[in-house]
């Protein structure tokens, strides 16, 4: 069965697609948090249709035990480069981010976080991500985030290698 035709309204994010692995491990930090490490596989493919499919899939560096789980999808508004991201993550927290690509860049800000009746304190209120392809080919995201006893702060940064197209 031969791949489908990628969608023409997604064109402006086909730098993203692939399989990509953490090289080196990413690093975590926040005010609340001991400084961490960790390893992330992720699947961003299309299926012919106006969107991306992604999975984000990290992983203790030592131990290899799975940690932090995201899967969702990427659209563009179509003929602009209005882009929203939606996600649902392991953590209970269920949210829209919306932005712009430009160029080999996405910059994104939550429009709504959702999340279970029960999860863990402090709740995360607000949500940033960049991700951008760097000029040695590898995807970088940063992530930010604001909880409700934290303001806005860098919580997340990574590299990514292609291992698959």
């Amino acid at each position: 069965m031969e791949p489908p035709t990628m969608n023409p309204v997604v064109e402006p994010l086909s730098w993203m697609l692939g399989t990509w692995l953490s090289d080196p491990p990413g690093a975590g930090t926040f005010p609340t948090l001991q400084p961490f490490r960790y390893l992330e596989e992720v699947y961003i493919s299309h299926v012919g249709q106006p969107v991306l499919n992604f999975s984000f899939n990290a992983f203790h560096p030592d131990t290899h035990k799975p940690m932090h789980r995201e899967c969702g999808f990427i659209r563009l508004k179509p003929d602009t480069n209005k882009v929203a991201f939606v996600s649902a993550q392991n953590t209970g927290i269920v949210e829209v981010e919306e932005g712009e690509v430009n160029g080999q860049e996405l910059c994104i800000t939550s429009h709504s976080v959702a999340r279970i009746s029960f999860a863990k304190e402090p709740h995360v209120e607000q949500i940033t991500r960049k991700f951008r392809l760097n000029s040695d080919g590898k995807l970088e995201q940063t992530v930010s985030m604001a909880t409700t006893t934290q303001p806005m702060t860098q919580h997340l940064h990574v590299t990514y290698k292609k291992v698959t197209p």
